[in-house]
């Protein structure tokens, strides 16, 4: 069973819980389509846009897939997650989706039970979900454990058919909804991307169905993927 977003063993309110609202999950959106792509090498992209240096020095030299997530605000439970990818030596933006994070928004030192999404660079490295495998090249690990209880809200039921895990406070390697947490429970954990219900998680990202299924079918671990997530302030810093 999984701990916060996923750990049903902990939290039954993870990532939104049975207390979240009950819209309709987001709707992928093209961010950037030939035109956008072309305006992006134009612009000549050596950086992430909207990231500064302290983030930016932070991803990889080798990676060359990122999930940029800009928060609204920080206390915004609002997100456009961006997937860009690195063509030589600079960066396309490829696809982009509405989405939310943490029902109180972001912050730098995340705790368990804060329902803040912890800012930083985190590498992405396994996925799993109630569904079966769409594609994906990380490593997938289809379970019925993360399928939430049929008590919580209707709209919430969804959420973890499909889910990517953020490397934070967890062993890499590993099935999701692994419990074990290498910085202590105090320090949160479970921190997922996954399917959109409409409004604010726990700690987690979340979009679309349609979005999740493209990153997993795209994001691949030869190209050394990774979020680089928070508040658009947190994130220029």
């Amino acid at each position: 069973m999984a701990v916060a977003c996923g750990a049903l063993l902990v939290s039954l309110t993870a990532c939104g819980g049975s207390d979240g609202g009950g819209a309709a999950a987001g709707t992928a959106t093209r961010g950037g389509g030939a035109t956008g792509q072309a305006k992006a090498r134009t612009a000549d992209l050596e950086r992430i846009p909207g990231v500064g240096d302290r983030l930016q020095d932070r991803i990889p030299e080798n990676s060359r897939q990122v999930v940029a997530v800009y928060g609204e605000g920080r206390d915004s439970a609002d997100s456009t997650i961006v997937l860009y990818t690195k063509h030589g030596s600079t960066w396309d933006r490829t696809k982009s989706w509405r989405g939310h994070n943490g029902k109180k928004g972001w912050t730098t030192d995340h705790s368990e039970g804060d329902r803040r999404s912890p800012v930083g660079v985190f590498t992405l490295s396994d996925a799993g979900g109630v569904l079966a495998d769409p594609g994906a090249k990380l490593p997938y690990t289809r379970s019925a454990s993360f399928q939430v209880p049929h008590y919580w809200a209707k709209s919430h039921w969804h959420d973890f058919d499909y889910v990517i895990a953020i490397d934070y406070n967890r062993v890499k390697g590993t099935s999701p909804n692994d419990p074990a947490r290498p910085e202590g429970q105090s320090k949160g954990g479970s921190i997922w991307l996954h399917m959109d219900h409409g409004s604010g998680t726990s700690a987690c990202v979340s979009l679309s169905k349609s979005g999740m299924e493209y990153l997993l079918r795209t994001l691949d671990p030869d190209q050394h993927p990774v979020v680089v997530m928070g508040d658009k302030a947190d994130l220029r810093a």
